[in-house]
């Protein structure tokens, strides 16, 4: 008995040294055995503290299906302007970068050398039709004598038939008509000569009047101007390819060019064969306008197995410019009461995608999903949710099977 009451002191001594070390960890202890829980996917059964949620409900709505591309506008049709004719801009009638309407005069070129042609082609074209006249004349007059040379020819045939003159008189008179109708049919070839040059002066006079009008160059469709290539002052020269005055694009309406692959064809042209395609341009996520495809090329592009497309926008507010880059949308049909969740809600793991789903006592689950696609944020699921629940957009990081959650408010901003 005293050896044990000798020893009392001793265990009070160790008590007091490891009563600290107990109180420090067995929280640590609690803690990781925990986390353990967690690990092996068992729920937590110790009612821990929610965790906070933002939820979204399961949707059913119809949702277009769309193809986007990266798309180039173009210009609907473009001219370069060219002089047709050699001489010096005496002036400049339009200010570049500026829309002309067809048909406004953009140029004009020194006239005079051809109005001076003009004149001349006139003045030959008047002579000739004063020779024509005179050819008539001569005709009418060469007519007349024949006549006059056929009578006294019958009136001497009959005198000489009754032995009442020579017969020398009457062969006079019979090579005197004679010669008269040789006359005559030259005097038609010369009428018929001067109609000939009447109509090749006249032809001189259209020509120098098509010429002259070319001083005044106008522009040949509705569109906007480039920069002013050829200044007033400049000399150009006939069709000088490479010296354009002024290049002009047609904006109103524009096209969008843009390729999709290959694999979507069938598609595309089922469905524009059941109506229009609608196909709306973007930039940076604002829209720029929208049109419809107007043109799927012939051919497959090899070397990139894409098919190119032309979408046309009426671009009544210059939205979109030629050679600007935009996002092409495409829409090709839209698919009714499709399932869809915030594509926030969708996450990855080892077996695929899956959303956190809340049940009705706050607790969550786990839901492997098919994804089909997504749309402005939102993702179609073809088959793991129903339209009416409930799934996690934020905070999936520190749930688990069965964990609480507690919804909060969406943030907003």
């Amino acid at each position: 008995m005293k050896d044990v009451d000798a020893l009392a002191p001793e265990r009070t001594r160790l008590r007091s040294r490891l009563a600290p070390f107990l109180a420090a960890t067995l929280p640590l202890l609690l803690l990781l055995a925990g986390c353990s829980d967690r690990a092996s996917g068992k729920p937590d059964s110790g009612g821990g503290p929610a965790v906070p949620v933002t939820v979204a409900d399961v949707l059913q709505k119809d949702v277009p299906v769309q193809l986007r591309a990266i798309g180039n506008v173009q210009a609907y049709s473009s001219v370069s302007v060219l002089s047709q004719i050699s001489g010096e801009i005496v002036r400049v009638h339009f200010a570049e970068g500026l829309d002309v309407r067809q048909g406004d005069l953009l140029f004009t070129i020194d006239p005079r050398p051809l109005e001076a042609a003009l004149q001349q082609a006139q003045a030959a074209l008047n002579q000739q039709r004063a020779q024509f006249q005179q050819a008539e004349a001569n005709l009418a007059r060469d007519q007349a004598q024949l006549e006059n040379a056929r009578v006294q020819e019958r009136r001497y045939r009959d005198l000489v038939e009754k032995e009442f003159v020579a017969r020398e008189q009457y062969d006079q008179f019979h090579t005197n008509a004679e010669a008269l109708q040789a006359t005559v049919q030259a005097g038609r070839a010369a009428v018929e000569n001067a109609r000939a040059s009447i109509r090749a002066a006249e032809a001189a006079v259209e020509n120098a009047r098509v010429q002259l009008s070319y001083t005044a160059i106008r522009s040949p469709m509705s569109g906007r101007t480039g920069n002013l290539l050829i200044h007033q002052g400049n000399v150009v020269k006939a069709n000088d390819v490479g010296n354009y005055l002024v290049v002009i694009n047609q904006i109103h309406p524009i096209y969008v060019v843009f390729a999709v692959p290959e694999q979507y064809l069938a598609d595309i042209k089922r469905y524009r064969a059941a109506g229009t395609i609608r196909v709306e341009a973007l930039s940076q996520g604002k829209a720029l306008g929208q049109g419809q495809v107007t043109f799927v090329n012939n051919t497959v592009d090899v070397a990139t197995g894409t098919i190119q497309l032309k979408g046309t926008f009426p671009n009544t507010d210059n939205a979109l410019w030629p050679g600007q880059f935009v996002d092409a949308m495409l829409t090709l049909t839209t698919q009714p009461n499709a399932t869809v969740v915030p594509s926030q809600a969708v996450q990855t793991g080892q077996q695929g995608a899956y959303v956190f789903v809340v049940k009705p006592d706050l607790t969550v689950e786990p839901r492997p999903v098919v994804v089909a696609r997504t749309f402005e944020g939102e993702t179609v699921i073809e088959r793991g949710v129903t339209p009416g629940e409930r799934v996690v957009t934020d905070g999936q990081l520190r749930l688990f099977p069965g964990a609480k959650v507690e919804i909060k408010p969406a943030r907003t901003g």
